[in-house]
């Protein structure tokens, strides 16, 4: 796979657009803001419980999503929301560091509906958290996630992801079974390299 972003990609990451998922449905693109917050509601609630076992906060908390546009109004979060039909069917998120020493970094975040996998938004959606997290001027995203997540892991993988740590016991399900976490990292500055 080549990840590049040159001056034609930029141009074309205008908003909304539409494209098409390999099945043939047109999936339209556009960026979260405030108005969004009940369509994103209803879509992380329509999501499957093991989906939601390992996000970093829950997102079907109407307070949590209060929390998160709140974020992207300040600037702290950036968000592209998938759409198809009118619902969501999927987002992608670069949540930057406020922390000065690694200022210079950004969590991306993806989820894709059940319905719309394996059909290439997983991918399109990472392509628009790189390009906004180089437009952003990050250096770095990271992304997280349990040893479980076989599937997740081998996409980003597969986007030009390496390992950086892996992380023991580190995080605690439901039913108090503690899970390792791998912290993979892409330099965004290698965007304009080929990634195999």
């Amino acid at each position: 796979m080549t990840a590049m972003v040159d001056a034609d990609e930029r141009a074309a990451r205008t908003y909304p657009r539409s494209l098409p998922l390999a099945d043939g449905r047109t999936v339209t693109l556009r960026r979260m803001n405030s108005v969004d917050a009940d369509r994103v509601l209803a879509f992380a609630r329509s999501l499957p419980p093991d989906d939601l076992l390992f996000l970093r906060t829950d997102i079907t908390d109407a307070a949590v999503v209060a929390q998160w546009v709140a974020n992207l109004e300040s600037g702290r979060t950036l968000t592209v929301l998938a759409e198809t039909g009118g619902a969501v069917i999927g987002y992608s998120s670069v949540h930057k560091n406020e922390v000065s020493w690694q200022r210079h970094l950004g969590e991306m975040r993806i989820q894709v509906a059940p319905s719309a996998r394996a059909q290439g938004l997983g991918r399109v959606l990472a392509a628009e958290m790189f390009a906004i997290a180089r437009d952003e001027g990050l250096g770095k995203i990271v992304v997280q996630m349990t040893e479980e997540q076989r599937a997740a892991r081998a996409l980003v993988e597969r986007l030009g992801f390496r390992v950086e740590a892996l992380l023991q016991d580190f995080v605690i399900d439901r039913d108090g079974r503690t899970h390792d976490v791998v912290l993979m990292s892409y330099d965004v500055s290698g965007l304009t390299q080929h990634v195999d």
